[in-house]
């Protein structure tokens, strides 16, 4: 396909065929969904994404991390076009095909440490955090479940439970799943007076774990698990201190807790690693994961220790996860990311994290830049002092950079994300920074996007 000029915006936005379509969205759509601005997607290829209109826009959110080798890659559709002939579907639940196996064990093998492992296939994220629970307490044969304040797990109600984002996420659904405890999450960039170093701010929250928690709160012999995400995606692309995921390895290994990582949005080599909690050296006895791995199809999984995933037939089973087209799209991704995409996305991310953070320096409105690889968030603030978050000119800098020609979206109170795919190059890297800077001074001036 490919695209001469990326973006190209032809009219104001958003254009006739958007307008209607978004009419026609309103009518029989679920209001629940939470659209940024009116982007009515017909077609990409790479890193550009085509509007109903003939608009073409940089895509630097790939679908939510998930595109992680971006819009309809020859090698990803020509690996569908090939499964859907073959067969669309013969559920996995209650047959074989080799295509299942195979991708279980790339993933097996990927997974770091020196455990063996097996897999469970499912559709989605939050079906993955699900069965993990559900693994979780039929393995330890304990009830109560820890996760973190920002934590964003899923809708569902098991991740919904487990999450801890946004109020909304949970208003009016009560009574959620019982035995679950939120603790501390160490903010590194919002450190109390008395901890003046990111390493203290993580000594904190395990402190909290151990002398309150497991003291006041819960006998540590009743906790199935700790569910914690190596990068805390939702809750702002927030990087923890390098002492907190060894540290709760740590606690895990000391009370006979699973550690269970949330991998769904970090995972898949979008950090530079295959999995993000790599980059500090630690063993994960359960892993979730889902988004990049299918490439943009559903596809979800949960990789566990072989001696942990021991339940029996019919404790757990989907009937579409794992399905052939899938897996299929997931093998070709892997090798993708062996062969050149993890690679890209750290070398490309060290740049694009520089470009940003150097243009950070200009505009006393930026508190951070943060995050590993192509997982980048740039925090809006009031003042310099970084004290103060301002929610509201993030969501500004959102709708300008739409008008620009550039797809971005929030996470957390005030923070705009960089997921981009995994094969973006350094010039499209910078292009992003060019139009994210003209973006800034628009909502900040609250001028229209020339």
């Amino acid at each position: 396909m490919g695209y001469d000029t990326v973006p190209d915006i032809k009219m104001p936005l958003p254009g006739p065929k958007a307008r209607a379509a978004i009419e026609a969205d309103d009518q029989y759509i679920s209001p629940s969904y939470t659209r940024g601005y009116p982007m009515v997607i017909v077609r990409g290829d790479g890193l550009a994404a085509e509007d109903i209109d003939g608009n073409v826009f940089l895509d630097m959110t790939a679908g939510i991390a998930v595109n992680a080798a971006g819009h309809s890659h020859p090698r990803v559709v020509k690996a569908i076009k090939d499964a859907a002939e073959n067969f669309q579907h013969m559920s996995g639940t209650d047959f074989y095909y080799p295509v299942q196996s195979r991708l279980a064990k790339m993933l097996a093998e990927h997974t770091p440490g020196e455990s063996q492992r097996r897999v469970f296939f499912c559709n989605s994220g939050a079906e993955a955090i699900e069965g993990s629970m559900k693994l979780a307490r039929w393995y330890t044969k304990r009830q109560w479940l820890i996760s973190f304040v920002g934590a964003f797990h899923g809708r569902t109600y098991g991740a919904m439970s487990l999450a801890c984002s946004k109020a909304v996420h949970r208003d009016h659904f009560a009574p959620l799943v019982p035995s679950v405890l939120h603790a501390n999450y160490p903010y590194p960039y919002r450190a109390a007076p008395h901890l003046d170093t990111p390493e203290k701010v993580a000594e904190d929250c395990l402190r909290y774990l151990n002398d309150t928690v497991f003291k006041r709160m819960i006998n540590p012999q009743e906790v199935a698990a700790i569910f914690v995400e190596p990068i805390q995606g939702e809750g702002g692309y927030v990087v923890p201190p390098d002492n907190w995921l060894p540290g709760l390895r740590e606690l895990c290994d000391k009370h006979g807790i699973l550690l269970v990582m949330d991998e769904i949005q970090a995972g898949m080599g979008r950090t530079g690693k295959f999995f993000a909690h790599e980059h500090w050296g630690v063993e994960a006895d359960i892993i979730a994961c889902a988004k990049g791995v299918g490439g943009g199809m559903p596809l979800g999984a949960v990789i566990a220790k072989r001696d942990i995933m021991t339940w029996p037939p019919g404790s757990h089973a989907s009937t579409f996860g794992g399905n052939p087209i899938s897996c299929s799209a997931a093998v070709e991704i892997i090798k993708l990311l062996d062969e050149e995409l993890i690679e890209n996305a750290a070398r490309v991310g060290a740049h694009l994290h520089g470009k940003l953070a150097e243009w950070a320096k200009t505009c006393d409105r930026v508190g951070e830049v943060r995050g590993k690889g192509l997982m980048l968030a740039v925090e809006f603030v009031k003042s310099r002092d970084g004290k103060e978050k301002d929610p509201a000119l993030r969501n500004a800098v959102e709708q300008a950079a739409f008008k620009r020609g550039m797809l971005i979206l929030g996470c957390g109170d005030n923070n705009i994300r960089f997921c981009p795919s995994l094969i973006i190059t350094n010039e499209q890297a910078d292009k992003a920074v060019e139009l994210f800077a003209l973006a800034v001074d628009d909502a900040i001036n609250q001028s229209p996007a020339r």
